[in-house]
This record gives C-alpha cells, structure tokens and sequence, in this order.
C-alpha cells in the first residue's frame, strides 16, 4: 500500500482549542503526521501547510447571523461549515470525523467522493440532555446529525470500554464496527514542575485543590463548588473554569462562588505552562464530571504526579483506579467528593504514592505515539475492507 493520507474533520484545531476532543485532535494529528499525509479541514481560518500536513479553516454563513435564534445558529453554524468543507475536493484514501459537529461532513464526503468514513465519539447527545437548554430545539438537530453520522460510518472510534457499551446501547451499529483507542498525552510536556510564575500570577498562597475545565452542567463544577463548605477553610479551591455552556449555568456558578473567600475562580482559558505548574503543585485534582466519555484532564493531572478525585462515571472508571492513582466518588455528591479530598489532605504519604502511581499508569498506558499507531493500523484494515 502506498503512502496513505487521511482528510480529518474537526470542530477544535489550534489555536481555536477549548476542550479535550480538540486536545485529541491536536497530538493525534502530530504523531499520525509522522506517519501519513493529513488532510485537516477545521472550524476557523487557518491556512498552512507543513510536513505532511495540510490544515485549512472554514466559516459558517454569515446569512445564519440574520434573525436566528441563537441556539438554533449553534447548530446550523456547524452544519453550514460542514457543507463548506466538502465542496473542496477530497483525494485521500480515507476520512476521519471527530463530534457531532463534523459528522454530516463525513457523512456527505463518504457519499459524494466514495471514501471509507471513521468517526471518533468524543460523547454522545443521548447522554447530555443538559443540551437541550443550551441548543433549544436544536438539540435535536445535534442528535440526528450524530445519529447519522455515527450509523454511516465503516468503524467508530469509542475512547473507552464504556463508551463503546453506550454505543451500541444508543445506536444500531454492529459491535465489531466499533473499536476502542483511548486518548493520549505528551508525556513530555506534561511532567512535574516545581515553577511558581502562575502561582504568583493568580495570587494563589499555601495549599490548593484544582478544577480544570468548562463551565458546563456535564463537569459538575457546581457540586465541587457546593464541596467546599465540607473542606478545610484553609485550603484555596482554584477553579480553572471558561466557556460557559449557557448564561443561567454561568450565573448559577457566580452566585455559588461569592459564598466562600477561599474560591479563586481564573475565568479564561490558561495557557498550557501555567496548567501544568498548576496541575503539578496542587494536594489534589478534581474531577466532579457527571458524564465523562473519558476525561483527557484526570491524565494530565496524573502526568504531574497529583493525586485524582474524581467521579466514578463513564471512561474516568478506566483512566483513574481507585485507592491506587486516586479515589473514584459517586457523581453529583459534594459530601462523598469532599470526603475523600479530605483524606488525601490529611494524608502526605499516600498522596505521593497514588500521584508516582499516576505517572507511572500514564506512562506504560497513553502515550500518543502509540495511540497514533494503532489509529494507522486501523485505517488501514478499513481501506482494505472498503476496497473489497
């Protein structure tokens, strides 16, 4: 087989990242780069080419800012830009599709130019119905274009065991169509600092708890918010927490956060360097997500060696072992959550135990060259059934 080249569609690229699905995206596209040609087509305006790599952005129809709904312009947005990305012609041999967002692009370019579709489940819209607040009846437009895109495709990418059961539990898909590759890290660039730049910058003193992530129902930021008042007052919460998904969850978490002076709340996007110092030097991670496919955040916090609680839901379930890399609590419980924080507060040793058992789990299971190796091998066994 000649030297293979794959056209990826995604929402996420950099520098327009926001969540763990472009992250994903992001190093996947790097190492596979090393390996093939990627073709990527993106939400934005990017425009270069490197090394094997060609990476073009497209924007939605600036006709859907007149008199729409903001929640349904959230969806047809995404479906404009996924009209736009297959006008251009598609040469590669297969095509990869990462959320809902890109799937109708995958799904026209499987027909339109006869390739072999993948896509990634990064979550699935049966399981956020949260959604429907923040789309509106465009909830069920989001829902039938990962339906379509999903059921259209020759293999499906799960990122865990449990999102392959949720699956086939929602979509009439054979198993031996879906596979499983779990997300990866830089195992390089995510590694233990003593640094004290970001510290300094967000006037974070003496013992701190982290939270990193979206504002957003399925993160469950309100329940660690709601944790707080169970936890020593001497120890800072830092809430590393932007993109609202809505303005009432945004506002609910505002009032929520004027309840305790012990709450820094850094509302922006952090710069990578100052994550991983912030990841590196916290007691503890926590990760209250109410849903979570997989959970990329719970691997960076393992990379720095701090110790995870988190909630006992979805892909988490197979990144974080409980009692050896951190503690697994019941979703949407701010007691049982603050509880075991507590503990590990209350106990240096076995937080250093479970944060080197973390990097040592990260280490032996997620490095991204190998998941962009078996992504490689799985395209290829696509191509050479699509063919036959």
């Amino acid at each position: 087989m000649d030297k293979l080249k794959v056209t990826m569609f995604t929402n996420e690229y950099p520098p327009n990242i926001y969540g763990g699905a472009g992250v994903h995206v992001d190093y996947l596209v790097r190492e596979l780069s090393k390996l093939m040609e990627v073709d990527v087509r993106c939400f934005g305006d990017q425009d270069y080419t490197a090394d094997n790599l060609k990476v073009r952005g497209y924007k939605q129809w600036d006709k859907l800012k007149e008199n729409s709904d903001p929640r349904y312009q959230k969806v047809l947005g995404p479906f404009s830009i996924d009209l736009a990305m297959v006008k251009d012609e598609i040469d590669s041999d297969i095509l990869h599709c990462h959320t809902w967002y890109t799937f109708m692009a995958g799904f026209l370019a499987k027909k339109l130019y006869d390739k072999p579709l993948v896509v990634t489940v990064h979550s699935l819209e049966p399981l956020r119905p949260w959604k429907e607040e923040q789309l509106g009846n465009g909830y069920k437009l989001s829902s039938w274009m990962e339906r379509t895109g999903i059921e259209a495709a020759d293999r499906v990418i799960a990122v865990s065991q449990g999102s392959k059961e949720d699956i086939l539990k929602y979509y009439n898909i054979p198993e031996e169509k879906v596979e499983v590759i779990y997300n990866g890290i830089d195992l390089n660039q995510y590694q233990k600092t003593d640094r004290n730049i970001a510290r300094q910058k967000y006037g974070i003193e003496g013992k701190y708890i982290l939270f990193v992530g979206r504002i957003s129902r399925q993160k469950g930021i309100t329940h660690l918010i709601d944790a707080v008042k169970y936890l020593p007052k001497d120890i800072k919460v830092v809430l590393c927490a932007s993109s609202p998904d809505t303005q009432e969850v945004l506002e609910e978490v505002e009032q929520k956060v004027k309840l305790y002076d012990n709450i820094i709340w850094i509302n922006k996007m952090v710069e990578k360097e100052e994550i991983i110092e912030l990841y590196s030097n916290a007691e503890v991670f926590a990760c209250p997500s109410v849903y979570e496919p997989f959970g990329i955040i719970n691997l960076e916090a393992m990379a720095c060696k701090t110790p995870v609680v988190a909630s006992a839901t979805g892909g988490i379930k197979e990144v974080v072992v409980h009692e050896e890399t951190g503690f697994l609590v019941e979703p949407g419980n701010p007691e049982e959550l603050a509880k075991y924080i507590n503990i590990l507060l209350n106990n240096k040793d076995l937080a250093i135990k479970f944060g080197e058992n973390g990097r040592k789990r990260v280490e032996e299971m997620f490095s991204w060259e190998s998941i962009a190796k078996k992504t490689y091998e799985m395209y290829k066994d696509v191509i050479e059934k699509y063919k036959k």
